[in-house]
């Protein structure tokens, strides 16, 4: 989403990024840093910082991106890098707040066609759809629910009596009966 408020934001409005951006030129000249001193430090490219200062908003793939760059490029000049990312958020306010619903919704549907679009297909990416599913729950139950029977059966046939009175043979001596 944030790379559909950057297209529209490159048409209109770029002039107050320009003025971020002459600010933060203007700071690191008077300082005496150079360009490639500055992205060095930062760890960016030379061109992000010369795309910053010039206001060159079509450079950077997301607005949020180019944010967080203003922020740590104004904290590295030592300005105040919270006002500079307020100017740049209310910048960022203004003009979305003025974007009506029909080119929102014509992004959201370019998105969509662009997302399809991009889908891999391989066989190891594929997702792969479950026709029925079971939730683990109901497994589990089923599960418990065997074993619990496999146990019953195994204690009824152990308590069962083989030696029932019609099975059983009596043997009298002589001697128990003299007795």
């Amino acid at each position: 989403m944030a790379y559909k408020i950057l297209f529209f934001l490159c048409f209109i409005g770029v002039i107050y990024v320009k003025e971020i951006g002459e600010r933060l030129k203007e700071t690191r000249e008077s300082i005496g840093i150079s360009i490639e001193e500055a992205a060095e430090d930062l760890k960016m490219r030379p061109t992000q910082i010369e795309n910053i200062e010039s206001g060159n908003m079509k450079a950077f793939k997301d607005v949020f991106y180019l944010k967080y760059f203003i922020r740590d490029y104004s904290k590295y000049l030592g300005l105040d890098y919270e006002d500079m990312v307020d100017e740049f958020n209310e910048y960022l306010f203004d003009y979305t707040s003025k974007i009506s619903m029909d080119d929102i919704k014509k992004a959201k549907k370019h998105a969509k066609k662009e997302k399809d679009k991009k889908k891999i297909s391989s066989p190891y990416t594929l997702e792969r759809k479950r026709s029925f599913a079971i939730p683990p729950i109901v497994i589990y139950i089923f599960i418990l629910f065997i074993i619990l029977m496999v146990v019953y059966y195994v204690f009824s046939n152990i308590h069962h009596d083989d030696f029932v009175e019609e099975n059983v043979v009596y043997v009298v001596s002589e001697e128990a009966t003299l007795l």
